[in-house]
């Protein structure tokens, strides 16, 4: 039976993470990073393509679960009528190579477990060879290496090409396993004891908490948000994926189904100013530093996401052998979004390092030279239609919200020669910039009938971004027209009280049938609501988008009231992102009052 999207928990390593059902099943682990093959791709398919169960024999999903303290360790708890037995997940910071540890703990009575490890490389197409050494299995296939230690002794079986372990556990038994990767070109990689791992993993995750200052209301949600942003990152350059998995369907059965294990630019600023608030200026400018790096080049060329390094090349493709989530397909692996036109990156990009810059990060001279790089360009672009925030594949336009983000990196520019001279710069010209993009998005894509922004120039159709209109600065949130936006947005694209994108009609996007309600969007909302002074509809939003999380605290990218379902790539750092963002706004606010 498929595990709901939300029935999942995460462990990491800050490279790559893995999804552990409440059945106990590994269902979804790409190695040796975030965009990597997987080698357990259950998730999209079925156990054949992959997965590791470990729990009671014959137990299905367990009876609690959480994590240890303020931590990325798993704990699963399984009482059954012989005895209680936990098992506990993790994956190590690693020295060199991947580590993925679960250690079964004995709590009460006896338990009969068993254990079941499918390895299918390359997204569950490769079946690698398994054989014995030095006490060890060892799965090879082409590049992929990898190696299982058990304390209990592990069989392998020829007619599903499994390798599987039963054991009983008495209260105080320990047993671990260990799965290691490596190229399998190179010697086998140092070992690692699961039990000095798991202290350290515990300090390590504990001590990172610690440094969050903020200490308002919901801290915990805030914690945990933090702890998904981190594991989410991509250790080596800083750079910040959407989510860890591809083609999570944005409606069960549809086609809306994408590749998010990339770092994308609108993401940019909301992340910056969440890491500065909650007090991770290390995290903030790591991240600043791949964007810096990601951005490098030709000002036209700049991209609306790129690969875990910075990498630009990141084409799409389906793999057919693959059923999909609850038969959604096809699965998708890149992303040819890779390749649109968003005249709004520009504005997050020059936002982004303004806020760095306002913050007191360390900047370098070329840094503003890259800034006014992008404003040159942007001087005549900023006229032209493109696909928008949202990525459609329908024919360009000229969104509102494109245009508002124009009207942001002018700004930003303006802002910066006004606090620091001695930068150098057309501020004049860039001023007259600013006053035609306002001047034209106030024109052309507000409806003065309707009394709201639109989500493109002519249109009639609405976009909840226009809610980020009083964040940025374009309109103060007195503003009627941002209060007339609010209002229309809630009426016209809410469902059962959260914010869809934008409606859906194929027309737009260029895609056949609709979506979930998006969760980014409805944080949008709620700080649009406490902007405006209506605090108690803000917190009261904000309270039930909290109460859609599953009960570790995760959240995916959409939300289906129809079902009560997380819908999309799990987890998502947009929506972790939102819930940061929207708790400290709503405590500024009420510090405000």
């Amino acid at each position: 039976m498929a595990q709901h999207i939300d029935d999942y928990a995460l462990i990491g390593d800050h490279q790559t993470v893995a999804l552990v059902s409440r059945r106990g099943s590994i269902d979804w682990l790409c190695l040796p990073r975030f965009d990597s093959p997987a080698c357990f791709a259950a998730l999209l398919g079925d156990r054949d393509n992959g997965h590791w169960r470990l729990a009671p024999k014959g137990a299905g999903a367990c009876t609690r679960r959480g994590y240890l303290d303020d931590s990325l360790v798993l704990e699963s708890v399984w009482e059954t009528e012989t005895g209680t037995v936990k098992v506990i997940d993790f994956m190590p910071q690693r020295d060199r190579a991947p580590d993925v540890v679960r250690i079964v703990e004995g709590v009460s009575g006896r338990v009969d477990m068993l254990g079941v490890l499918r390895l299918r490389f390359d997204y569950g197409r490769v079946i690698p060879w398994m054989r014995r050494t030095d006490g060890h299995r060892i799965a090879v296939a082409g590049p992929d290496s990898v190696w299982l230690r058990s304390e209990p002794e592990v069989h392998t079986y020829g007619e599903d090409f499994s390798t599987r372990s039963e054991f009983t556990v008495s209260a105080g038994d320990r047993v671990a396993f260990v799965l290691t990767w490596h190229p399998s070109h190179e010697p086998r990689p140092r070992l690692i004891d699961p039990y000095d791992s798991l202290r350290s993993s515990l300090a390590d995750w504990r001590g990172w908490a610690a440094r969050c200052r903020y200490e308002g209301p919901y801290r915990d949600a805030v914690i945990r948000s933090l702890i998904t942003l981190k594991a989410l990152t991509y250790a080596p350059s800083g750079g910040i994926v959407a989510a860890p998995t591809t083609s999570l369907p944005e409606r069960l059965g549809g086609v809306r189904n994408w590749d998010y294990r990339y770092c994308w630019l609108r993401d940019s600023t909301l992340t910056l100013n969440a890491l500065l608030r909650a007090g991770y200026r290390q995290e903030a400018a790591h991240w600043r530093d791949w964007l810096l790096r990601a951005i490098a080049g030709d000002p036209a060329e700049l991209q609306i996401m790129y690969g875990l390094q910075g990498e630009r090349r990141i084409h799409e493709h389906e793999l057919t052998w693959l059923e999909g989530y609850e038969r959604s397909t096809p699965v998708r692996v890149g992303n040819d979004a890779v390749d649109q036109r968003q005249l709004d990156v520009y504005g997050e990009v020059l936002d982004t390092l303004h806020v760095a810059r306002s913050s007191g990060l360390s900047t370098e001279p070329h840094v503003w030279k890259i800034q006014t790089a992008l404003m040159d360009f942007l001087e005549s672009a900023w006229r032209d239609p493109d696909e928008g925030l949202w990525e459609v594949r329908g024919p360009r336009r000229h969104f509102v919200h494109s245009k508002i983000m124009a009207w942001v990196a002018a700004d930003r520019a303006v802002r910066a020669i006004e606090s620091h001279p001695e930068l150098g710069g057309d501020a004049s010209r860039w001023r007259a910039m600013r006053d035609a993009v306002h001047r034209e998005v106030c024109e052309k894509g507000y409806d003065p009938v309707r009394s709201t922004f639109t989500q493109s120039y002519g249109s009639a159709e609405l976009d909840a971004a226009t809610l980020l209109i009083p964040r940025v600065g374009f309109l103060p949130a007195t503003d009627p027209r941002v209060i007339g936006t609010i209002d229309a947005v809630r009426r016209e694209l809410s469902e059962d009280g959260l914010i869809r994108r934008y409606t859906a009609d194929g027309d737009v996007d260029g895609f056949p049938g609709t979506e979930g309600a998006f969760l980014a969007c409805s944080f949008w909302l709620a700080d649009a609501l406490q902007l405006v002074g209506r605090h108690k509809d803000a917190t009261a939003l904000f309270e039930r988008l909290l109460a859609l999380r599953n009960d570790v605290g995760l959240l995916a990218e959409e939300y289906d009231p129809a079902t009560g379902r997380q819908l999309g790539n799990f987890p998502q750092a947009f929506s972790h992102i939102g819930l940061v963002g929207t708790a400290l706004t709503l405590a500024e606010g009420a510090k405000a009052d």
